[in-house]
């Protein structure tokens, strides 16, 4: 009985628990045309300095954190602070250099312009 106890004395009701992070995959919308790749990712709630942009070898990484202020002792939750993670493969010919990202309501808009080598070109045909 001792060992009962001592288990049931060792819930401590002073002590706050920590939350546990749950990731999500963002919906995601990509688009592209001659000039860029766009690509528009769901992302409610994430504010602008809790959002991750990462190109590393033909790998696009974007990440953001959405946190809640949490107020009182909750009863129920469904509504829970949220990573949002997801990955892609892009090709070498994106310009890494002008690479745009802008979060506005909750979609993160990223601008993946083309190097000049790979945008179309019209070849000039001449009479031989």
């Amino acid at each position: 009985m001792t060992d009962r106890k001592d288990i049931t004395r060792t819930e401590d009701k002073t002590i706050e628990k920590t939350r546990e992070l749950r990731t999500a995959t963002p919906s995601v919308d990509i688009y592209e045309n001659e000039n860029e790749i766009l690509l528009y990712a769901d992302m409610p709630g994430v504010r602008k300095d809790d959002v991750t942009v990462n190109i590393e070898n033909g790998k696009l990484s974007i990440s953001g954190i959405r946190r809640l202020d949490h107020q009182g002792v909750s009863n129920w939750e469904e509504f829970v602070d949220v990573e949002y993670v997801r990955s892609f493969s892009i090709p070498q010919t994106i310009n890494v250099e002008t690479v745009a990202a802008k979060l506005k309501d909750g979609v993160l808009t990223l601008h993946l312009p083309k190097s000049e080598a790979a945008k179309p070109r019209l070849i000039e045909v001449k009479a031989a």
